[in-house]
């Protein structure tokens, strides 16, 4: 895998174009995590997800499962009825996505009290 190499100085295109800036955005956004590691426990349907996430609202659980279908980090899938049966699920992506984001947790849970220290140095 190679990795690009950062121009300096960094334009605002560059930020913007950049494929990494519109995932670490998905990942530090309020809700996208909690949810993928919800649906990594399996399939569920919207209402059960309403019910899995305590203080998030249905619109912004919706904005929310619409963004993440959109970056193919979950699948959709329409049951017929009355009324139809939506579920939700992890895709394989979903599951890679993942992977780096729990590095992340981890890494912040090793390193709380060293971060925490410097929080309280510069205040």
């Amino acid at each position: 895998m190679s990795t690009a190499a950062i121009t300096v100085p960094v334009t605002v295109n560059d930020h913007q174009n950049c494929p990494a800036t519109s995932m670490l955005r998905r990942a530090g956004d309020k809700w996208s995590v909690v949810i993928l590691s919800v649906l990594e426990r399996g399939t569920y349907g919207f209402n059960e997800l309403d019910r899995s996430v305590e203080g998030l609202s249905r619109r912004m659980l919706t904005r929310t499962l619409r963004g993440l279908e959109g970056d193919g980090l979950i699948s959709r899938t329409v049951h017929p009825g009355v009324p139809p049966r939506v579920d939700y699920a992890l895709t394989e992506l979903g599951r890679s996505f993942l992977e780096p984001v729990r590095a992340l947790g981890l890494w912040a849970l090793a390193h709380q009290s060293d971060l925490e220290a410097a929080r309280t140095r510069n205040r």
